[in-house]
């Protein structure tokens, strides 16, 4: 059984026929799934679709691209959020210097308020990093020097340096469909030698369909795909990647039930 490790349940694609998509995700396999939230206004409903299904988890968090409308956000109020039973992590959260919707020196902030969040609850932080690795990793290395924070850099595209960065500092790297694409060979060189105890799957639906889905909204029963991919990549059997994969979700995110 495979554990789609980040969604959005709640985004145009998924949400108007929610139940549909719930019932294919079970049907594909998903025994789990955590549905992210990226800015204040989203967490009352993320947490109500949590609160529909035993199987279906929830963030709190504010996306880079939202820092500059969310600069009231601080450690104290996700800490606040986070006390809800199906609350298993805090983000997503992280830089995005690509697009750079939000100042970056408030991405910072907000980066670190949230650090400070996932190290007062011990709820694992979940990263966003796009063209901003150097920070990234200079923000988590100064970070974690304050106390220890568990954590994933979900949606991995970064370098296989970074890769490295991240394992050091002990976090998971969650691999997502951009490994299925024709392009992606430094990412899939780089997935293919991440330490199962350490690796994780997810889809970040309604975006980036896996082959052979592409161009049509992703939905957490494509994980099964990604992980058939990533299973022949590493040359292993795809049940072997799936077990050690939900094993280390609920590792991570201890606060989950099975």
């Amino acid at each position: 059984m495979f554990v789609d490790s980040h969604c959005h349940l709640n985004y145009k694609g998924l949400v108007e026929d929610q139940d549909a998509v719930l019932a294919r995700a079970q049907s594909a396999g998903v025994s789990a799934m955590l549905n992210i939230s990226t800015r204040r206004s989203e967490w009352d409903a993320i947490v109500a679709t949590a609160q529909k299904a035993p199987y279906i988890w929830a963030s709190i968090g504010i996306h880079p691209h939202e820092a500059d409308a969310h600069a009231d956000v601080d450690t104290a109020l996700l800490v606040a959020a986070s006390h809800n039973p199906k609350v298993i992590g805090i983000g997503e959260t992280g830089l995005d210097y690509y697009y750079d919707h939000s100042d970056r020196d408030q991405q910072r902030r907000s980066f670190r308020a949230h650090i400070a969040a996932a190290r007062e609850t011990g709820l694992p932080l979940i990263v966003h990093t796009r063209d901003a690795e150097a920070d990234t990793a200079e923000i988590l290395r100064d970070e974690m020097g304050k106390g220890v924070f568990p954590g994933v850099i979900h949606c991995f595209t970064a370098s296989s340096e970074f890769a490295d960065i991240a394992l050091e500092l002990g976090f998971f790297i969650s691999i997502s469909g951009i490994v299925t694409f024709k392009n992606a060979q430094d990412l899939q060189a780089t997935a293919a030698r991440i330490p199962t105890e350490r690796l994780l799957i997810e889809t970040d639906a309604p975006f980036l369909a896996p082959v052979p889905h592409r161009g049509k909204p992703c939905e957490p029963g494509f994980v099964a795909d990604t992980a058939r991919f990533l299973a022949d990549l590493r040359d292993i059997p795809v049940e072997t990647l799936a077990a050690q994969t939900s094993e280390n979700f609920y590792s991570l995110f201890s606060k989950a039930t099975r």
